[in-house]
């Protein structure tokens, strides 16, 4: 098997890159940092054309893979613009960050990349972030006269309009969103590991009630009244039936089996007595072991 050389090594290390570039940067730095294996550069906002250029001429990082966005409302600057630089002689990537607020435009790098003018629309559609200098930029993800940019974090998740054909007018129309209920309140605590609220349903269980006191506990003074002693002991010694086997034994008690009893009166509306036939004897071998006696000559 051949062996194929390339120039771009296979792992690419980071150990002195985050020197290197941060002494380049100089004053367009505001930081630097490395997590999750990542190098992060964050740089002034009004600074982020030179810096890409000069990553992209002097360090090797070519292509632009990426810009995305991030939304922190809480911060004064609340948008985050992320741009991923990828090398292909050193196999190495490194991220580039600004910030920006709501009224304040980023420079575009279209100048740098030209693919650079679809990404920004991107993060125009879904954040809201003007990019100063790009020629072309409107929506590219939502539909025309879309109201708002759905990546922020107080847009609605349900939107404010919603769309359907309409039989009628034979094409689709808008319509203010109507909710059977509210869907833009959500709870991420788990029932099951025990909430701080009322579930829906337990405000109809009331407190189990605690047990009745008991004033004077109440007790059997005589025999007659649990049933027991006397009257129920010489019930219980009265014979049903003997038994065949063992003598005293009361039959229907699982033990043996009753004597039956013949009687010289017939009882009323028996039927009429069969002929009386002897009992045949069992076959096989078992007959012999009841005492059948000796088998007959010739057999």
């Amino acid at each position: 098997m051949a062996t194929v050389l390339h120039s771009a090594p296979r792992i690419a290390s980071s150990e002195g890159v985050l020197d290197t570039l941060s002494a380049a940067l100089g004053s367009m730095l505001v930081d630097a940092k490395e997590e999750f294996e990542e190098l992060v550069l964050t740089v002034r906002r009004d600074s982020i054309e030179d810096a890409l250029r000069l990553l992209r001429d002097e360090h090797q990082y070519q292509q632009l893979m990426e810009i995305a966005g991030a939304d922190y409302p809480s911060r004064v600057e609340r948008f985050e613009v992320v741009y991923m630089l990828l090398s292909l002689t050193k196999n190495h990537r490194v991220m580039v960050k600004v910030t920006a607020a709501e009224n304040t435009p980023v420079p575009t790098v279209t100048t740098l990349w030209p693919v650079a003018g679809w990404l920004e629309r991107e993060v125009f559609d879904m954040y809201g972030v003007v990019f100063a200098g790009n020629q072309d930029l409107r929506r590219i993800l939502t539909d025309y006269g879309f109201e708002g940019h759905p990546f922020r974090k107080d847009f609605p998740l349900t939107g404010y309009h919603e769309l359907r054909y309409s039989e009628e007018d034979k094409r689709v129309v808008y319509e203010p969103v109507k909710l059977a209920q509210d869907l833009r309140s959500f709870d991420f605590l788990s029932p099951w590991e025990g909430a701080d609220y009322v579930l829906p349903g337990d405000e109809k269980a009331s407190a189990k009630p605690a047990a009745p006191s008991v004033a004077e506990p109440k007790t059997t003074e005589k025999p007659g009244q649990s049933g027991a002693a006397e009257p129920s002991d010489s019930k219980a010694e009265q014979k049903v039936a003997p038994s065949a086997t063992t003598s005293g034994t009361i039959a229907g008690q699982g033990q043996s089996v009753p004597t039956v009893k013949t009687s010289g009166t017939p009882e009323p509306g028996a039927p009429e007595p069969t002929a009386s036939k002897p009992d045949r004897p069992a076959e096989g071998p078992a007959s012999d072991k009841q005492g059948g006696g000796p088998a007959p000559e010739g057999s």
